[in-house]
């Protein structure tokens, strides 16, 4: 049977993926589903046919046991594990291309759509770095830095982050009007601006990431007055541990320790080496600018 000139098997493998798609636009869901294939392919290292075997058989309603025990003949003998795999990535994928519409959506509302910044969603592969591209058009509520910016701050911001060589305390001083009545208030507003500058950048985000996932330490503490309530815990009163090597039976139990009110926690790697790598991006030269933008790091990492 053929509907919209695509197989019933095709019709329900859009339904199973994009769940929420009209029929008008299953032609253009499944170009969609065809490019999923060899994504999917690629990264669990199997073929392409295979792949696309699996998710049809998926749509069609069969069960991952099934089809790992009587479909070995269409999906080359795929085990129940790579079956699920394949069906994780499928979602994964579905999650990623949704995400990417509605922020593209949500810029081009915006009015800030350009050429490179749509070269740049079009280059992420992951939803974390789609976040970090749209985080700067991303609708918030009201923060410091917009604060600062509706004071007239943000040229100050600009010329702090520049570094050329000048008399910073004068440059602030020619900003002292209506609501800035000191040259460090409007300093403060310039931080601010730059703090937020320094958190919404993807290349400090992206360093930042992978500096937890090598180097952070998980660390907890008992919290005071509960050490007959949280005997069970005992061993994660006062506990470090990199994460990265740390048995997942330790951090879950951190977690839990955590969570029933027992325990204080924290994940973060060594600060200095954090504040560091940050600098290495904004810091040009020694100077008063320099020393306001290490203030701004250190606020936006703290926050």
């Amino acid at each position: 049977m053929l509907i919209a000139g695509h197989t019933t098997g095709s019709f329900y493998l859009m339904k199973f993926i994009f769940p929420n798609c009209c029929l008008s636009a299953y032609p253009l869901v499944l170009q969609l589903m065809i490019e999923f294939a060899p994504l999917i392919a690629e990264k669990l290292n199997i073929r392409k046919q295979q792949a696309e075997t699996v998710l049809n058989l998926l749509a069609e309603g069969a069960t991952i046991p099934f089809i790992a025990r009587y479909r070995k003949d269409r999906t080359g003998a795929l085990d129940e594990v790579k079956i699920q795999q394949i069906q994780d990535e499928s979602k994964a994928l579905k999650a990623f291309t949704e995400r990417k519409t509605a922020i593209e959506k949500s810029i081009r509302e915006q009015g800030k759509m350009t050429d490179t910044l749509q070269d740049k969603l079009d280059q992420a592969l992951t939803l974390p770095e789609l976040e970090d591209v749209y985080l700067p058009y991303k609708p918030k509520r009201k923060t410091k830095a917009q604060a600062a910016r509706e004071k007239g701050l943000e040229p100050l911001a600009l010329l702090i982050l520049e570094q050329t060589p000048m008399d910073l305390s004068a440059a602030a001083g020619s900003f002292i009007k209506d609501e800035i009545k000191t040259e460090e208030e409007a300093l403060q507003g310039a931080r601010d601006i730059i703090a937020e500058t320094v958190n919404e950048h993807e290349t400090v985000r992206a360093r930042m990431r992978k500096l937890f996932e090598e180097t952070a330490n998980i660390q907890s503490k008992l919290l005071t007055g509960k050490e007959t309530e949280a005997a069970k815990y005992k061993d994660y009163f006062d506990y470090a541990e990199k994460i990265s090597k740390a048995p997942s039976h330790r951090i879950l139990a951190v977690l839990r320790g955590f969570m029933e009110g027992f325990l204080r926690m924290n994940i973060e790697p060594v600060e200095e080496e954090a504040l560091e790598l940050i600098g290495e991006i904004f810091i040009k030269r020694s100077g008063a600018s320099a020393d306001e933008i290490k203030k701004a790091i250190k606020d936006s990492y703290r926050r």
